[in-house]
């Protein structure tokens, strides 16, 4: 996993069961709660995102579109 966290200029790399974050280049940490919103935040925008782009790509495969 690779998510840009733009009000921490950091990109989380993996998160753990117990709640630790990697930041890429960096150790596993226990990011504070400002840190863990803003995470929150930036995954639900990228979801957002995506499922964005899965509806117009499946819309267009469902108007007869073909690669």
């Amino acid at each position: 996993m690779k998510l840009y966290v733009e009000p921490m200029a950091a990109v989380v790399v993996e998160v753990s069961s117990d709640g630790r974050v990697r930041l890429e280049n960096e150790d596993w940490s226990t990011p504070t709660l400002q840190e863990r919103r803003a995470i929150i935040y930036a995954a639900q925008k990228e979801i957002a995102e995506l499922q964005e782009a899965i509806e117009i790509l499946q819309d267009g495969r469902m108007a007869g579109l073909q690669d």
